[in-house]
């Protein structure tokens, strides 16, 4: 991965998530957990072999969308819905919010969606150069203290992974309540060569994306008094 700018690029953090597991499963989660996830899973190949997202899916579909750090599934199950002829790909390594995920799969029949349950950024580099139409980061931990924010999604590295396996005029859609992580993620992507920003008004970051369904947590930044900001870059 090679970056410009005016900065030394920063090292990759794998650690960019916090707990695995919150409050205690209940038998149906169980129960999913231990027979839908292991038919989900997106395992990753021998070590330096390539993975091919498309051959995740049984069926032949137009694009394959990432979605990193899905949280309770919301958007990700949402999509799934309206895009049937799309392969989803979900990397959450919360548990709680993966058995959430399981159910929206399980009681709408969404056959297209893969999880990943550990950390993207293995899966992220197993994925050969443009093979992407989208990745979506949204409402991702902020780690809104000094010294954590090299834990921070976001980094010199991660951008340059992200637009390496984006295909030309794929995007990266990337949505905050934090406007300090908004702003840091500017700041690298605009020194991504890859990436270029594409608002032409501010409308264009304060408004949600076109189909948009909100998400829970979202709903309670706002009621906060925490406006959202939404980001979208094209891959040049």
């Amino acid at each position: 991965m090679t970056t410009t700018g005016r900065s030394t690029p920063e090292a990759p953090e794998r650690a960019f998530f916090g707990r695995r597991k919150g409050k205690r499963l209940r038998e149906a989660q169980e129960q999913r957990l231990a027979e839908l996830l292991p038919r989900l899973r997106v395992g990753l190949p021998e070590a330096g072999a390539p993975l091919d997202p498309a051959t995740l899916f049984p069926d032949t579909k137009r694009e394959i969308w990432l979605e990193i750090g899905f949280g309770g599934g919301e958007h990700l199950a949402h999509q799934a819905r309206l895009h049937p002829e799309i392969g989803f790909i979900g990397a959450e390594p919360f548990v709680n919010g993966v058995v959430k995920l399981l159910r929206e799969i399980d009681e709408g029949g969404l056959a297209n969606i893969r999880v990943r349950d550990e950390d993207v950024t293995a899966l992220v580099a197993a994925l050969p150069d443009a093979c992407l139409t989208r990745v979506y980061l949204l409402y991702p931990d902020p780690w809104p203290k000094r010294r954590q924010r090299k834990r921070r999604f976001v980094s010199d590295a991660s951008l340059a992974e992200i637009a390496r396996v984006l295909k030309p005029g794929g995007l990266f859609r990337f949505a905050s309540d934090i406007d300090d992580y908004a702003g840091w993620t500017l700041v690298r992507a605009a020194r991504c060569p890859g990436l270029a920003w594409t608002a032409r008004a501010a409308a264009d970051w304060t408004s949600p994306y076109p189909g948009w369904p909100g998400t829970r947590y979202e709903a309670k930044a706002i009621a906060a008094g925490r406006r959202p900001t939404y980001l979208e870059f094209v891959r040049t």
